[in-house]
């Protein structure tokens, strides 16, 4: 270990400054190199990129300076697991749902029934513990982060730090390589008497991607074939880049991202040996830099929360290691202190909600606006043509007369296809259309008919009928009155029924999209799963919601529950409410807290609060949240 240099300087500080430098702006190019941005320049940036990279690690090995290229890297690297932790245990249900969607066996597992074969591999086994694998995550990773800045049990620290990047690298190499068009093998043994077995058993016959291969009287074994579950995002940074700067990572930003920390890990695992808990100049020089690099991350993601968190915790930290005695001022309480710390926040977050919500439906954000902030892609059209003498392809953009010599010498030149390039990614906005709350005609009830918009959308799409009969079975076959012509009935099977104003038979649903987003104020009872819902403010609910029908302000409970869902939570709590339905996946995005009182003024969230500090109607009003 003495020729990688115990000591700071090494044999020239400066030099290995410089050289640490130059190491990172080649890490640089290298990223830049693979970046579909910088085609153009990827070879070059790809070979300086390396060059410099190798160049510089041996210069640096030479100097002896991996001592402090490791506090360069303990730095960086403490300083993103700290915000990314944060970031994570800020909305730990969402990091849960997209741990599930890895769990999936089109995710993860996919990839190890196509490497290795094994077609009944599975990982779906741990969707149910998805939401404690995310806590622990978000929980071990602040406290990694600040002992690797402290120095406090480095040599533990590098070990796990390194695990977990292997994880998440392994994540977003997946992401980063799904091919949602190629298929895979999937082997399942389902309980006989299960819904999702009896599914498959009935399409099997007639489905050539389902086949039985093993059935008894308890079980049945069935293949499948199947496509990857591609993840768009890695989850870590999604949210808060998209509430921030507009975009998240690309799965291959991403990857790198992980590749670059990966770098960084493998720096301070390599001089692990060398690190001691640190010094007080050692504390005075990484916690500055390391409050600096994380400002920076608070900055770009437009919330200081993480700066005050993590300098609080390295500073407790520092303080119980002297001030513990003997039971808790060494390793053990430091650990504790920042789980403790780090478990504080993240049952606050559970108990209530983020504390910085990224996602589009947070307090005062339009609705309206995050409906219309979608870029679209900037796309060109290629022409190709094949000279039909040579083979030789032709691509062209313009069909002008500068291409007139291709396209219009048909004997020369035959069309063979097209195709699309993608000169500038858009983006989806940000509120999608799977915001589409709506009342099936069958779910229709009084409640939902004591709203004024129901009440005229079911009024405009009446019209009249004729109820033709069948004389032998009294079937009744309804005509459109506009188009019934009598000559043409057939009177020896049929006779004329009564004429009844009905709904149109096409009309299927009750649209409250748009009357939501125009309502001058309108509160939303936000339940995603009623079964499952905490209702323990009910009593809450129900005066708000007699305070809103007396003052004529509409009310309404969105879930994405089933008719019998719906039904049992009527007769249970006695909520005569107007309810809609929407996609659950939005619904997830809307709230975490199920269920979420939310109040929406023309299209603007002003007030949201999750279940345990559902307001009064009298402090709605107090506050301005209502307005009479």
């Amino acid at each position: 270990m003495s020729r990688l240099g115990n000591t700071l300087q090494g044999k020239s500080l400066i030099f290995n400054v410089l050289f640490i430098l130059l190491n990172i702006t080649g890490l640089t190019f290298l990223v830049l190199g693979y970046h579909p941005n910088f085609l153009d320049n990827a070879l070059v940036l790809k070979i300086v990129g390396y060059l410099l990279m190798l160049s510089t690690l041996i210069a640096i090995y030479i100097f002896q300076g991996w001592t402090f290229f490791g506090y360069v890297a303990r730095v960086l690297v403490g300083g993103l697991f700290i915000v990314s932790g944060l970031i994570k245990a800020n909305d730990p249900i969402g990091f849960s749902y997209k741990l599930e969607e890895y769990f999936e066996d089109g995710a993860l597992a996919y990839r190890v029934k196509d490497i290795f074969g094994w077609e009944t591999f599975t990982l779906e086994f741990l969707i149910p513990y998805a939401l404690t694998f995310s806590i622990l995550i978000c929980i071990v990773e602040i406290v990694l982060g600040v002992l690797a800045i402290i120095g406090v049990r480095i040599k533990l620290t590098a070990w796990l730090m390194l695990l977990m990047m292997v994880f998440f690298t392994l994540l977003t190499w997946h992401t980063k390589e799904c091919d949602p068009h190629t298929t895979f093998r999937d082997v399942d043994t389902y309980d006989l008497n299960s819904s999702i077995a009896q599914i498959k058993i009935a399409e099997a016959p007639n489905n050539e991607r389902i086949e039985i291969l093993k059935q008894d009287a308890s079980t049945v074994t069935i293949a499948e074939i199947k496509k990857p579950q591609c993840v768009e995002d890695c989850g870590c940074f999604g949210d808060a880049m998209k509430g921030s700067i507009g975009r998240s990572l690309t799965p291959a930003e991403s990857f790198w991202k992980d590749i670059v920390l990966l770098y960084f890990v493998l720096l301070i695992f390599l001089v692990r040996g060398v690190y001691k808990p640190n010094t007080t100049r050692e504390n005075l020089l990484l916690i500055t830099a390391s409050v600096i690099f994380i400002l920076f991350f608070s900055w770009l993601f437009t919330w200081y929360f993480p700066v005050f968190f993590g300098l609080a915790s390295i500073l407790l930290a520092l303080w119980i290691r002297r001030a513990g005695g003997k039971l808790f001022g060494n390793d053990f309480g430091t650990i504790l202190l920042l789980t403790l710390l780090s478990s504080i926040f993240v049952s606050y977050v559970l108990m209530y909600r983020p504390l910085r919500d990224y996602r589009p439906y947070h307090e005062g954000s339009s609705l309206i606006e995050r409906m219309n902030d979608g870029i679209p892609s900037v796309i060109e059209i290629v022409q190709i043509y094949e000279n039909t003498q040579t083979g030789e392809t032709r691509k062209i953009i313009d069909l002008d007369e500068s291409t007139q010599e291709i396209w219009g010498n048909p004997d020369l030149w035959k069309w063979s296809g097209r195709e699309e390039r993608i000169i500038k990614q858009g983006k989806l906005p940000s509120i999608t259309d799977q915001f589409n709350p709506k009342i099936p005609v069958e779910m229709i009830t009084e409640a939902e008919k004591n709203l004024p918009i129901v009440q005229a959308m079911l009024a405009a799409n009446q019209t009249y009928y004729v109820d033709l009969v069948d004389r032998t079975t009294g079937d009744r076959f309804p005509q459109l009155l506009e188009d019934f012509y009598m000559p043409e009935v057939d009177t020896a099977r049929f006779f004329v029924g009564d004429t009844l104003l009905r709904l149109q038979e096409d009309f299927q649903e009750v649209d409250l999209r748009e009357f939501i987003l125009e309502a001058p104020q309108i509160i939303w009872l936000v339940a995603r799963d009623l079964s499952n819902a905490n209702f323990s403010r009910m009593e809450r609910l129900k005066d708000i919601y007699t305070a809103a029908q007396e003052n004529q302000i509409p009310m309404i409970l969105m879930t994405a529950s089933s008719q019998r869902q719906i039904e049992a939570f009527r007769n249970d709590w006695e909520l005569n409410i107007p309810i809609v339905l929407n996609d659950e996946t939005e619904i997830k995005a809307i709230t975490r807290s199920n269920p979420t009182l939310m109040v929406i003024r023309n299209g603007v969230v002003s007030g949201k609060y999750a279940f345990r500090s559902t307001p009064s109607w009298d402090w709605l009003i107090k506050n301005q949240i209502i307005q009479l």
